[in-house]
């Protein structure tokens, strides 16, 4: 599966990056010259934009919309149950159909639901820290990362912890339908997962239906009951895109975050002695490093932006790392250090009506993870080899053995 290139732009004095190179990082030294020479760089996917202010205003612009099947298109995949469910899913929605998929999910899912978690995850991270301390080596994800997670999906969504090896393979495969131009075995491991997916969530809401629980799965189900302005299938794929963004994406930050850690000793030091930065450390850990590392938008119709037109199909890429690290929207934006607060926020949530509904959480669970490690352990390092999934997507470390101490 290959992907093709989008039409836009090409101009002798706009950079190009090949994004699809397996070698190809945020962290490597043409990202930062690109980015010096322009606002964006010509890749085989589109436009790959690597300044903050031009990402910011791209994420709101409502003349751009997602165009889930234009994404699909450009990747090879034309029907079949991934494309079925990327296209429906609720990020790729605009207009009418977003904001009444988005208002199901927001009578269920409110700030005191998520205020309520705190307690519970707080005392995992503090219990699942101390296993750490007790052991000081780990494989990150097995002790740590997967199960800070599976509680909060437990608590919230309603899943049975018993129920997580079941689908915990298919809940960070799914998130690789962004790296679907990377090809090799990424498209198969995508459609196993979606179709693994949907089988566990219709007997998910079937249970739901059935018992009704004090769980966000099961609100939804009531609600859709009781307003049916939803369908069966898009409330099963708002529940399988709930059950990847409420795992994956969290375990992958937190990887992210302890990769961080492992170049940056004297900052978990930091972290370890002052436990009050925890919040102004999650924010800077998530723009040094940040899990989901593309926001993509695309021009419906010729897209005038900063004195250029960009013809209709044109998609552009916001390199959320490149982004992040600019120096004109953060002063010394190449530094990582918890101490700095920046003025400029983080755009791996996107912006306007697309702003993700659970950033708050996220930000909630890293805030009670990082200080319950840092204060108990001394800085990581990798206690073994480290490989990465690709820069461009739901991204961080394949596996991560880490030693402390």
């Amino acid at each position: 599966m290959s992907a093709a290139h989008a039409p836009g732009p090409v101009t002798t004095d706009v950079p190009y990056l090949d994004v699809l190179d397996p070698a190809f990082r945020f962290e490597n030294p043409e990202v930062a010259e690109a980015q010096e020479r322009h606002w964006y760089a010509n890749t085989p996917l589109g436009q790959l934009v690597l300044r903050h202010a031009e990402a910011n205003d791209i994420v709101r612009d409502n003349r751009l919309t997602h165009d889930g099947p234009g994404f699909m298109k450009q990747n090879g995949v034309t029907g079949g149950p991934v494309y079925d469910w990327f296209v429906g899913a609720l990020v790729n929605q605009d207009g009418s159909h977003h904001r009444r998929l988005k208002s199901l999910v927001n009578k269920a899912f409110t700030p005191r639901m998520v205020n309520n978690l705190r307690p519970v995850i707080r005392e995992t991270a503090d219990r699942l820290a101390g296993h750490l301390a007790a052991t000081g080596t780990c494989d990150f994800y097995a002790d740590f990362a997967d199960r800070l997670p599976l509680t909060v999906m437990t608590e919230l969504l309603g899943v049975p912890a018993k129920d997580f090896p079941t689908f915990g393979t298919w809940s960070s495969d799914i998130g690789l339908v962004f790296s679907l131009a990377a090809g090799g075995d990424i498209p198969a491991r995508v459609e196993a997962a979606v179709t693994g997916l949907y089988g566990y969530v219709d007997q998910l809401m079937a249970d739901k239906a059935a018992h009704p629980g004090d769980d966000l799965v099961s609100a939804l189900v009531a609600a859709r009951n009781t307003e049916g302005d939803v369908t069966e299938d898009e409330l099963r794929n708002l529940v399988v895109t709930m059950v990847f963004a409420a795992h994956d994406t969290t375990r992958l930050q937190l990887a992210n975050a302890m990769a961080t850690f492992v170049e940056h000793p004297d900052q978990w030091r930091t972290l370890g002695e002052r436990p009050d930065l925890a919040v102004q450390a999650v924010e800077e850990v998530m723009r040094w490093r940040p899990s989901s590392n593309a926001v993509f938008r695309n021009a419906v119709d010729d897209f005038e932006f900063r004195g250029e037109t960009f013809p209709a199909g044109t998609m552009f890429l916001v390199g959320v790392q490149a982004a992040q690290r600019d120096p004109r929207a953060y002063p010394g934006g190449d530094t990582f250090d918890i101490t700095f607060p920046r003025q400029a926020g983080v755009l791996q949530f996107g912006g306007g009506p697309h702003y993700c509904l659970g950033a708050p959480l996220a930000r909630m669970e890293l805030a009670e993870a990082l200080p319950a490690l840092a204060t108990k352990l001394p800085p990581p390092s990798y206690a073994g080899e480290v490989t990465w999934r690709p820069a461009v997507g739901i991204t961080g470390p394949n596996e991560l053995p880490l030693r402390f101490g």
